[in-house]
């Protein structure tokens, strides 16, 4: 009597469950699709356009074994992201690997016109110093209201990257929507962009695409919690 066979049944990649559970594959609606996208892009829910996670894995993959080469060989990354649903994650990552950032809105001519902004930095670090050692209060309240005051402005605007002595190495871009500036910038500057690229970006400039879902709060963890693992887990 033959012995009855149980069908095979593929087993689900692990990661790709991961990354479905974080909504990953969530594209914009099919009217704002880039073309350059089309590649990336496994078919349509509701006139929502869904990612192929095979591909995401392959290019997520690549991205980490370029940032793990940048860690090896002690070079900065610099991670931008500041829509507010992710802004705090972007913070919290960058100070967990002690890595600069920004998270706020992105100052024009940080990349090129760095010495007028290395100046302000190194401003900032100096009023830090002076406050330490008691050095600001040689000054009325009134006037020390006024530093504290601007110390706070310049907290927002440099406090991710008050200790980058020099240019970046390489440039993770959180929201390309939003920070079209930053790739510009980078691209001007000859700085390696790395960048999730949602299905209505132009991905053609960016050197390391991470095609998936930038707005929800959980793709943009999944990916963040990844580039931490490199950092923290050794």
């Amino acid at each position: 009597m033959p012995i009855l066979m149980k069908p095979m049944v593929a087993k689900q990649d692990s990661v790709i469950e991961e990354m479905t559970k974080a909504g990953l594959h969530f594209g914009h609606k099919t009217s704002k699709t880039h073309p350059k996208m089309k590649p990336y892009i496994s078919g349509v829910r509701n006139t929502v356009h869904m990612f192929d996670l095979a591909k995401t894995k392959e290019k997520l993959q690549k991205a980490l074994e370029y940032i793990q080469s940048l860690r090896t060989e002690g070079k900065t990354l610099l991670l931008v992201g500041t829509k507010i649903q992710i802004k705090n994650l972007v913070k919290e990552t960058a100070t967990a690997c002690n890595l600069p950032y920004v998270s706020e809105r992105w100052i024009g001519g940080t990349f090129t016109n760095f010495g007028t902004i290395a100046k302000r930095t190194e401003y900032f670090r100096g009023l830090e110093q002076k406050k330490a050692i008691g050095e600001l209060e040689k000054y009325t309240k009134k006037e020390q209201l006024g530093i504290a005051e601007e110390m706070k402005n310049l907290e927002m605007h440099f406090g991710g990257i008050k200790n980058l002595a020099k240019l970046p190495d390489a440039v993770f871009i959180c929201d390309l929507d939003k920070n079209q500036l930053v790739l510009r910038e980078a691209k001007n500057r000859g700085i390696p962009v790395i960048a999730l690229v949602d299905t209505n970006i132009d991905p053609a400039l960016v050197d390391y695409v991470i095609p998936a879902n930038d707005d929800a709060q959980s793709s943009v963890r999944y990916i963040l919690n990844k580039i931490q693992e490199l950092y923290v887990s050794h």
